[in-house]
């Protein structure tokens, strides 16, 4: 069998890679990690960047101006993202491009699509808590409005990506009945809907949203319900991919310090301590880009579980192992790798950390056992 990748998702690479290839490498993730404060906005730049060349537009139907690809190309796209630290929401607005042209109602494809391909919608998600049990847990309840022109949201979504600057939120949701959906809101538009600011560990700002009675229209509601799983994976799935690119970037980074760097006239990186510890990595690294690819073919429940499993696991042990190669030199803020180390701890813990997604699987492998 041929495992190689179509000519399309190539391209979808290849583009990406030049588009976040001119990121100073000296100036990759937040600047906020060198001044303690919290990032204002999104890399606005590199946005307008990317739906010029078309990459924002690669998940959307061709029915509504995009290229329709899949998420194995989505991984492609995030693996190239992940080794630039790049500081927009490509994730979570692709994620949702991929669920709305799947599970969303006409109207609102043809409402929304056509403006993500343009790059004139940024989309989070508030589905980036720590759970890997899926469905995730909806914390937010949706009933309908007493006079019947849409739908009223109560409850409250924390840790929440971008939201104070994106223009729509994709919130997880549930019926009176309890049958899970998506709303859709705008952040600072919308009555009812309040933002407290959180940092997060990469210096991005995050917010906790409070929804109270707020009202979205009846067309703003994708009720099918299937479609919150869907995002859920995605969403998992895409973080194993910045990850993975992400682990990629900083064992480069320790493999080009450490062949410089002498001890006893010597370079390190000639030390047998020091090459086992660098192999350790590397095998971390061939481990999450091998589950990656299985859950990004097929979005099965365990397959995402397990991906995600390596891939919080793994970064974390790329990163810890790269400080400890730099020595001081890795925590000096004139030198980038502190922000992939920050960066990874906000990937090991996004849609779950390693701990959750195992319980998860166990429930999921146990479900499938004879009673």
């Amino acid at each position: 069998m041929d495992f190689s990748f179509g000519e399309e998702q190539e391209a979808a690479r290849e583009a990406a890679r030049a588009v976040f290839a001119g990121i100073d490498p000296a100036h990759v993730g937040s600047p906020a990690l060198t001044r303690g404060t919290v990032a204002d906005d999104f890399d606005r730049t590199l946005w307008r960047q990317l739906a010029e060349t078309d990459l924002l537009g690669l998940f959307v139907p061709p029915e509504h101006g995009g290229s329709g690809l899949d998420a194995v190309a989505l991984c492609l796209v995030l693996r190239e993202a992940g080794r630039a630290l790049a500081r927009v929401p490509l994730l979570e607005t692709s994620a949702a491009a991929l669920t709305l042209g799947a599970y969303g109602g006409e109207e609102l494809r043809a409402a929304l699509l056509p403006r993500i391909a343009a790059g004139d919608l940024a989309l989070t998600a508030a589905a980036h808590g720590r759970s890997g049990h899926e469905p995730p847990e909806q914390a937010v309840t949706a009933t309908p409005a007493p006079d019947g022109t849409g739908w009223v949201l109560d409850g409250v979504q924390t840790a929440v990506p971008w939201a104070p600057t994106a223009d729509l939120v994709v919130v997880p949701a549930h019926t009176p009945e309890g049958s899970p959906v998506l709303a859709l809101v705008a952040p600072t538009e919308t009555p009812g809907v309040t933002l407290a600011e959180q940092a997060s560990t990469n210096g991005e700002r995050y917010a906790e949203i409070h929804l109270d009675s707020a009202r979205i229209p009846a067309g703003d509601l994708v009720e099918h319900p299937a479609a919150a799983a869907h995002l859920h994976r995605l969403l998992a799935t895409g973080t194993c991919a910045l990850a993975l690119g992400l682990g990629e970037r900083v064992l480069e980074m320790t493999s080009a310090y450490v062949s410089k760097r002498e001890q006893f006239g010597y370079p390190v990186a000639t030390f047998q301590a020091v090459a086992v510890q660098a192999a350790d990595s590397y095998i971390d690294l061939r481990a999450m880009e091998a589950t990656l690819w299985q859950a990004a073919w097929r979005l099965d429940p365990a397959d995402v579980a397990v991906a995600k499993i390596w891939a919080s696991d793994g970064v974390r042990n790329v990163v810890q192992t790269a400080q400890h190669l730099h020595g001081g030199m890795g925590a000096d803020t004139d030198y980038p790798l502190h922000r992939f180390h920050a960066w990874a701890k906000q990937l090991e813990l996004s849609v779950g950390s390693a701990a959750a997604h195992e319980e998860a699987l166990g429930d999921l492998l146990a479900a499938q056992q004879p009673a």
